[in-house]
């Protein structure tokens, strides 16, 4: 039985992605902290921070809006991520970790989200 949001899956995998966010962004130029880094952070911060406000709401519209957000700062994570590919910010490898998770909860995202509407 779920009694947190701490014990939905979709929060605790964007939660590392948190993590794993902030370790790649470390290796990112200094002159990007107030840039890049900043906004990526912001996103990355924005999913699971909003899974957990939309969970706590006790109501399923209210819930369903906040999934709404979270999956909308996901999709600006990635084209900030895609963005920082691109600039050489960082090495291949760690791109491809941070996209396959933050892919993962996208789809886990878009499916509580349909579940929630239905």
């Amino acid at each position: 039985m779920i009694n947190s949001y701490k014990d939905l899956i979709v929060w605790q995998k964007s939660f590392n992605l948190v993590i794993e966010i902030y370790r790649l962004t470390n290796l990112f130029p200094k002159s990007e902290i107030y840039g890049l880094v900043a906004q990526i952070r912001r996103c990355a911060v924005s999913i699971p921070s909003n899974i957990a406000e939309g969970f706590v709401r006790k109501h399923r519209k209210e819930y369903a809006q906040f999934i709404s957000i979270a999956f909308g700062s996901g999709a600006e994570l990635e084209t900030q991520l895609l963005l920082s590919k691109a600039l050489k910010m960082m090495p291949e490898k760690e791109f491809v970790k941070s996209e396959e998770l933050l892919n993962e909860i996208m789809k886990m995202l878009n499916s509580l989200l349909t579940s929630l509407r239905n």
